[in-house]
């Protein structure tokens, strides 16, 4: 796609990877076949090739408007058509550089502002722990919506966390909502790694991924989460610590594996950490990366026992699309005896979670939503599970069928 770029964004870094990226684009439209929010609204502007005209056109010099940035809003950022596309084009990169033009450009009414404000500062903070145990003793209380956004109370395994040493160590990311919200995820990965003799360790200091405020269009405040996290997980990447040096860093949210592997890529640019940056994203495994190798000493500990409940699995897109692994959960877990199986058809396409999207576009989220769990009732699970946190609970909304994490699940067999 021919492209010129307006002074404004000529040598910019920005405007150099926005040219690099529409120059890819051949117009072919591959990608509206597979993009959720094209297929539920039929309009070209809420498809991916609509959406890189109208950056394509801001680039250029072109005045964005509030409709512009509603058509960017929109989409999920899911990446589905990156896996379509025959040219490579890297769409999410795309966007995010759009958006955040566009942010700057176009003033957002106040109560949006006030919205979009409190979920950068809100899920990311420390009080979001105590906020979660209040909503959970008042969830009876609360309304529907707001209900949908809090799971019931943690199962009393969610604090028992393995206490042997191993000589392989790896890091993982805690993350900023799951340890509230569902604790259990973190310390069923500790455990079953545990079994396969691996041990898991925590830094501290570490905290959100960056996804929430870069994807809210604060782009250096995501970058100052990525800083911080790198600075927090350094000395035991680097082996300066009495623990010792880690040959991984583990992730069991999709959503916060992708954007960690990414960090050499929006870190570029900084002298300062771009090395660092590049090489704790090399280092970053998410959690069905490991599995291969675990598989013998967690048939080990199974045995003869032969998991009952059947199983419908939801692969996240930031797991299939975005970090492009496929196929390996529910391939291991079938090596391990459990009945798992994909939808039948849709499986490609998005929950509709996509981080704080379920709370900023609530009628296209629940649309999605209905949507995967009708292709899912097909295969008549006992239990729904998925890969990241913000899907899990997306579809607990609206399913009475428990979800859960399948490490969860695997926790349990192990027990």
């Amino acid at each position: 796609m021919q492209t010129h770029l307006a002074p404004e964004f000529q040598g910019t870094p920005e405007g150099r990877t926005a040219e690099e990226i529409l120059r890819r684009c051949v117009h072919c439209g591959f990608c509206t076949a597979t993009c959720p929010t094209y297929q539920l609204l039929g309009d070209e502007l809420d498809g991916p090739r609509g959406r890189i005209y109208l950056i394509k056109q801001v680039m250029e010099g072109a005045t964005p408007t509030a409709a512009t940035q509603q058509h960017l809003d929109r989409c999920l950022t899911c990446r589905n058509c990156e896996s379509t596309c025959p040219s490579g084009v890297q769409y999410g990169q795309l966007v995010e550089i759009g958006r955040q033009v566009v942010e700057a450009k176009v003033e957002r009414p106040r109560a949006e502002r006030a919205k979009r404000w409190l979920l950068k500062e809100g899920l990311t903070s420390p009080l979001f722990a105590p906020a979660m145990k209040l909503g959970q003793a008042l969830r009876p209380l609360v309304p529907a919506a707001l209900r949908d956004k809090v799971p019931a109370k943690a199962p009393p395994q969610a604090h028992s966390w393995p206490t042997r040493s191993h000589a392989r160590k790896v890091l993982m990311l805690m993350g900023c909502v799951q340890p509230a919200m569902m604790p259990n995820i973190n310390s069923a990965t500790a455990r079953v790694l545990d079994a396969a003799g691996i041990q898991t360790l925590v830094a501290d200091g570490a905290g959100c991924c960056g996804a929430i405020r870069s994807h809210l269009n604060d782009h250096e405040g995501g970058l100052s989460d990525m800083r911080r996290n790198i600075d927090a997980w350094w000395p035991l990447v680097e082996g300066l610590t009495e623990a010792g040096r880690v040959e991984a860093i583990v992730m069991n949210a999709s959503g916060c594996g992708l954007t960690v592997k990414e960090y050499g890529q929006a870190l570029a640019h900084d002298p300062a950490y771009r090395d660092k940056a590049a090489r704790i994203s090399s280092l970053t495994r998410d959690l069905s990366e490991l599995l291969p190798e675990m598989l013998p000493a967690l048939r080990s500990r199974l045995g003869s026992r032969k998991p009952a409940q059947r199983l419908a699995y939801h692969p996240p897109c930031t797991l299939q699309h975005g970090q492009r692994l496929r196929g390996g959960v529910e391939g291991a877990l079938r090596e391990l005896g459990f009945q798992i199986d994909v939808a039948p058809c849709d499986s490609h396409l998005c929950c509709g979670s996509a981080g704080t999207y379920s709370v900023l576009q609530p009628e296209l989220s629940k649309q999605l939503r209905d949507r995967k769990l009708a292709a899912l009732a097909p295969l008549q699970a006992q239990t729904i599970v998925s890969a990241n946190i913000g899907c899990i609970q997306q579809l607990q909304s609206g399913s009475a069928l428990p979800v859960r994490h399948w490490v969860e699940v695997l926790d349990d067999a192990l027990a």
